[in-house]
């Protein structure tokens, strides 16, 4: 079996090797390079071709947000997994980092020198792999491009609520949907996106900051409003109740919290068949129990499509339900969710 390739890139000596020899334990991944910095990775890049990079954000000489803007210059299309320490400057970098094209993160449990970053082992090489599965399906000339549709007539419906669900892929996928959203959408969103403690707060803040509409992480015990989108927090279930988001701490589901099909389940109690659902590009199947809890209950379900998802696994989980009315690529669900909702424009 060939194994796929890794290039680790961190400054401090002490970390590429811990972070190589836990990906070096794994049969079927293996440590072809190092670098200390953004420039000695470019370099080593003329004598190595990984498959998947490692990448610190916090750096000198060249910085992780600084290499990814230099891989789109160059066109260098090589999956990148960030490590991010946890800080409010790390969190925005983290962000940032996906939005230049990293593929995406992990946290180091300690900061930059995490002497316990055997902590995250699992979560790393999972990541590694479904990058590099990912480049896999992107390089396939033989893969299916064709968009898959139920069989649905799109109309005019009585809408109260969106909720939204992502993972591996989403802050990209969410960036790129919220944005669309016009100012005045006369109703709330609600979206959770697969993250650890500490980043969504940071996600929230720069999709506000670049959105008409205005998006905030979600509070407990806070009314929600027309015209707002609610983050739910990392560590934190996000649930509707009558007029207001419950945040709570209930056992993860599916080994996550927030979870997808929390919030779906939950808004369904609350908004009844007055609701649009939407599972976006992820890992697992997170959604899919909750897409069909809004379909039984007359709501409108929407998925995203295998040719526009970094990760088509919870996109393609809520799709074999049977329960989705549309399958639809990234760039048309907002304009779909506005011809539903009876709206053209903002």
């Amino acid at each position: 079996m060939d194994k796929i390739k890794v290039l680790v890139v961190d400054d401090s000596a002490l970390m590429r090797r811990i972070i190589s020899d836990m990906i070096n334990a794994e049969e079927d991944l293996e440590v072809i390079a190092t670098a200390r910095n953004g420039s000695d990775l470019l370099e080593k890049l003329n004598h190595y071709s990984p498959q998947v990079i490692t990448l610190d954000i916090e750096m000198p000489n060249m910085d992780g947000i600084s290499v990814l803007r230099e891989f789109k210059r160059l066109n260098i299309n090589i999956p990148v997994i960030m490590l991010s320490s946890l800080s409010p400057i790390g969190a925005r970098q983290t962000v940032e980092a996906l939005e230049a094209g990293a593929f995406d993160f992990i946290q180091k449990p300690s900061g930059g020198i995490s002497l316990d970053i055997d902590k995250v082992k699992e979560e790393l090489v999972e990541k590694i792999r479904a990058g590099f599965q990912c480049s896999l399906r992107s390089n396939s000339k033989s893969e299916e491009k064709k968009i898959t549709r139920a069989s649905y007539k799109p109309f005019t419906k009585n809408v109260d609520a969106i909720v939204i669900g992502a993972s591996t892929g989403g802050p990209k996928a969410l960036y790129s949907l919220v944005t669309a959203f016009p100012k005045w959408l006369g109703l709330p969103v609600f979206i959770v996106q697969h993250m650890p403690v500490g980043f969504t707060k940071a996600f929230a803040e720069r999709l506000n900051l670049n959105s008409n509409i205005s998006v905030k992480e979600a509070e407990d015990g806070e009314a929600f409003l027309k015209d707002m989108v609610y983050v739910a927090p990392g560590g934190k279930h996000m649930v509707l109740s009558d007029n207001s988001i419950v945040l709570t701490t209930e056992p993860p589901i599916w080994g996550v919290r927030p979870a997808v099909d929390k919030l779906f389940m939950s808004a369904v109690k609350t908004f009844d068949s007055r609701l649009i659902s939407v599972v976006l590009t992820g890992m697992g199947k997170d959604g899919a129990q909750g897409t069909v809890k809004v379909k039984e209950q007359g709501g409108i379900t929407i998925s995203q499509d295998k040719a526009t998802s970094t990760i088509y696994g919870m996109p393609k989980a809520a799709y074999e339900t049977g329960k989705v009315d549309l399958v639809l690529p990234l760039n048309e669900i907002v304009p779909n969710i506005m011809n539903i909702i009876g709206r053209r424009d903002g």
